[in-house]
């Protein structure tokens, strides 16, 4: 079962953090000391590694809310070496979980160092310090009792940041009270806040859909879009980098909206302009258009007049009385399964959206 992400965890997508490599232990000085062995010469063995940080994606993890109360996170330090020609042992590796689709900048110069898609893939952040070479490392034919050896050195030390953008097969937009959290409560076991007023939904949610034969579908639902979004206004683009993680976007439009909202058509154009202003390459992601709320009076009149308005198919639906849901995950699985044999090629993918969408 999912639950759904914000419900139980405060949802954080962007963290600082900085992050240190273990110091590679000393070398060491040593000469042997035995009954009977004359002159036994240098036996200071190595210094061990410093340990070294590194960053894991895993897939169960919807948020860097872990990191966000920890700021500092430093590898073991490398213990120094012995006589004998023993090696100190390594430091510790630090492994630190972070969310798939993290991704990993450094502070100081900007530039991406990775991103993390795949669960369990792992970059290092922060290697451990080389150790130093004890004094029998020194030793040779003209200096055959070394009475020094090497220290260890500093472990790697970085400032970073991290952001997350989530990662789900279609993202639901819309305008406020368009009847995303509904509907992502209806097909998935998510629970996310629903109410009767504007941005109840403030943090992104994930859902995932089950489907007959072992199919699922990984849902997030994304806070309202208001004009000027992608400028900041409202809760503005810090959620609508979400978006260009998902294969497949769903706009989601409120059939009978209270008095004074935008029409339907408007409401249309306004995400889809404030989507476009935020990114081209976004804008070309292959839309599924839903018109919501369709048991109230005068919404299947309003759904035609929709569908006339944008000349392309709209599927209408009801979170209420369930009409609609069965046709819309069939659909949704049937559009994200194109869009998935389609990646890697030129172009927006070439979908059969389906003519007669009839509720």
């Amino acid at each position: 079962m999912q639950r759904a992400a914000g419900t139980l965890r405060l949802f954080v997508d962007e963290v600082r953090i900085e992050v240190r490599g273990g110091r590679g232990g000393d070398g060491c000085v040593s000469f042997r000391r035995e009954k009977f062995v004359p002159k036994g010469g240098p036996d200071g063995g190595d210094g061990g590694r410093g340990g070294s940080v590194y960053l894991v994606a895993r897939s169960g993890v919807d948020t860097l809310l872990d990191l966000a109360g920890r700021h500092h996170y430093q590898a073991e330090d490398g213990r120094p070496g012995s006589g004998g020609n023993r090696t100190g042992r390594s430091g510790r590796d630090l492994l630190v979980t972070v969310p798939t689709g993290t991704l990993v900048y450094d502070e100081a110069t900007g530039r991406l160092l990775k991103d993390l898609v795949h669960d369990q893939q792992r970059i290092c952040v922060a290697r451990g310090g080389r150790p130093g070479r004890g004094n029998a490392a020194f030793a040779s034919p003209t200096n055959q009792a070394p009475h020094y050896s090497e220290p260890g050195l500093e472990g790697q030390h970085r400032r970073l940041r991290l952001e997350l953008k989530l990662i789900a097969d279609i993202g639901l937009v819309g305008l406020p009270n368009a009847g995303k959290s509904t509907l992502l409560s209806r097909l998935t076991s998510a629970r996310p806040k629903i109410a009767d007023y504007p941005f109840t939904t403030r943090q992104p949610q994930l859902g995932i859909m089950e489907l007959p034969g072992y199919r699922r579908l990984v849902l997030a639902d994304l806070p309202g879009l208001i004009e000027g979004a992608h400028e900041g206004v409202g809760l503005g683009d810090e959620f609508l980098r979400h978006i260009e993680r998902t294969r497949v976007i769903l706009h989601l439009i409120d059939l009978c909206p209270p008095a004074g909202s935008p029409s339907i058509e408007t409401a249309y154009r306004i995400v889809r302009t404030e989507i476009e202003k935020y990114s081209a390459a976004l804008a070309q992601r292959t839309e599924i258009v839903v018109g919501s709320k369709l048991d109230l009076t005068g919404a299947d009149q309003a759904l035609e007049r929709l569908r006339a308005a944008l000349g392309k198919p709209v599927l209408g639906v009801s979170g209420v009385t369930g009409a609609g849901l069965g046709a819309l995950a069939e659909r949704m699985w049937t559009v994200v399964q194109q869009v998935r044999q389609w990646d890697g090629r030129q172009g927006p993918p070439q979908l059969d959206l389906g003519g007669d969408l009839e509720s």
